[in-house]
């Protein structure tokens, strides 16, 4: 069945428009598995705490995406494959392109390493469709901070970077235009939002919501 992922910076409305989409599928009659990365398999739970936990600051760029790699490989092999061989329609907060973004662009790594890097993990598993929620740096940051939780690793990195991961976003917008939309997460309307992705969802993959 289809393999659909949302990515974005952070506060960007991934949760909730997962959150909505899952419903309306469900409404429609399709059965659905919505996931996060990292995490989803015990050892990705694992590898999510090491990823994300403040003490692992200054952590190698290198040993970042390949933990990121190993996570993925791990849900793709015991969790994503199998439920979409079971005819179920796959949801994902994250998948690879958030390496390309954060690991292959933010910090230099390339995207094409990182992007092999990815494929050999998970046997060259791709979403049939992508939903890139952009939304403005300063507004994530006020978002965060509206939050009340202390910030994680990867949130608690300077303002460049975020920058970066966003203008990243847009450039892959760019280089994959027949898998990857982008819409504005910063308006505030969640039900318009759903709407466009809908909309997206029937065009592209022929799903009827």
């Amino acid at each position: 069945m289809f393999f659909i992922t949302f990515e974005g910076i952070d506060q960007s409305g991934k949760s909730t428009q997962i959150r909505l989409l899952a419903e309306a599928l469900e409404k429609a009659g399709h059965s659905q598995l919505s996931v996060r990365e990292p995490g989803g398999t015990p050892l990705g739970d694992r590898i999510r705490e090491m990823l994300l936990g403040p003490e692992h600051a200054g952590m190698d760029p290198w040993a970042e995406a390949l933990l990121y790699a190993a996570a993925r490989a791990q849900l793709a092999r015991d969790v994503i494959r199998p439920a979409l061989g079971r005819g179920l329609i796959v949801l994902s907060d994250r998948y690879i392109d958030s390496s390309l973004v954060y690991q292959g662009m933010a910090r230099g790594l390339g995207v094409d390493r990182v992007l092999d890097l990815n494929l050999g993990a998970t046997g060259g598993l791709m979403p049939d469709l992508t939903f890139v929620l952009h939304l403005d740096v300063e507004k994530s940051r006020e978002r965060l901070a509206g939050r009340g939780a202390a910030e994680d690793r990867i949130e608690g990195e300077p303002l460049e970077f975020h920058r970066q991961v966003e203008e990243g976003y847009r450039r892959l917008q760019e280089m994959y235009p027949g898998r990857v939309v982008g819409v504005d997460g910063g308006g505030g309307d969640e039900q318009a939002v759903h709407g466009i992705i809908l909309k997206a969802c029937g065009e592209r993959l022929g799903l009827e919501l």
